[in-house]
């Protein structure tokens, strides 16, 4: 990740964080076992690996 600076990798922390929040609002309201639930607890896994990886690169 060489070619992002620590600032860019923190507002991307940031937006992943805030993002990870507004599906986690929305989830209650889908019924499980619909595509649209799956994908949505997909996404939110995706987004805490993504998450914890840049978080690992700026060495927290």
């Amino acid at each position: 990740m060489d070619d992002f600076t620590q600032e860019e990798l923190a507002e991307a922390i940031r937006a992943i964080v805030s993002t990870i929040g507004k599906c986690e609002k929305v989830l209650p309201k889908l019924k499980e076992g619909t595509s649209q639930h799956t994908l949505l607890i997909r996404r939110i896994k995706a987004f805490r690996i993504a998450a914890a990886l840049i978080e690992r690169e700026l060495g927290r």
